[in-house]
């Protein structure tokens, strides 16, 4: 089976969609790119500026722009923010010639890994992790619905997670392949 022209990453935050995206995009040989540093590259500008100066709706319509513009490439991996999935608009974009990886991290592990990050402005507030659960309940079902392949990465180094989506991607043993297919009959 042939690799996909462009694998995009979805999943909340701290689910490691850039460290993992970076690590995979150069192990395959392609383009890495992080939606995020786009936007804040096209702007001059830092996202939480950005959320402060034209709000959420102002980012959100900057980042359906640069999927589009992005989806557009060829042989890249794509990390793009939790958000990404919410309009409906991006879902093309997002599927257009990929293979669509949520990255899924339990509640903990999202807080664990953003809690003294302050380049996250949904979490500038006084109860971060109730912030991260309701973002979950509300987004965790449309990442499942655009994935062709879950990804756990609770626990697991960035290296682990990619070889595993490289695996799913290609299995390269009949071995392999029957894993991968069982894998996904029970994630069905």
């Amino acid at each position: 089976m042939p690799l996909p022209r462009r694998i995009v990453l979805v999943g909340p935050m701290g689910a490691g969609k850039s460290t993992i995206g970076r690590q995979l995009a150069r192990e395959l040989g392609y383009h890495f790119l992080d939606s995020d540093r786009v936007i804040e590259e096209r702007c001059g500008a830092d996202i939480p500026w950005i959320f402060d100066v034209e709000g959420e709706a102002g980012f959100r319509q900057r980042e359906s722009a640069i999927l589009k513009e992005l989806s557009e490439t060829g042989a890249s991996v794509l990390a793009t923010g939790g958000g990404a999935v919410m309009k409906e608009d991006n879902h093309q974009w997002l599927k257009q010639d990929a293979v669509v990886v949520y990255l899924k991290a339990s509640l903990e592990q999202q807080f664990e890994r953003t809690r003294k990050d302050r380049n996250r402005p949904l979490l500038q507030n006084d109860d971060p992790e109730a912030v991260l659960r309701k973002l979950f309940e509300l987004r965790d079902p449309i990442y499942s619905r655009l994935a062709d392949i879950v990804m756990l990465t609770d626990r697991k180094s960035p290296r682990l997670v990619v070889r595993q989506i490289i695996n799913r991607l290609n299995p390269r043993t009949p071995r392999q392949r029957r894993k991968v297919r069982k894998e996904d009959r029970n994630h069905a």
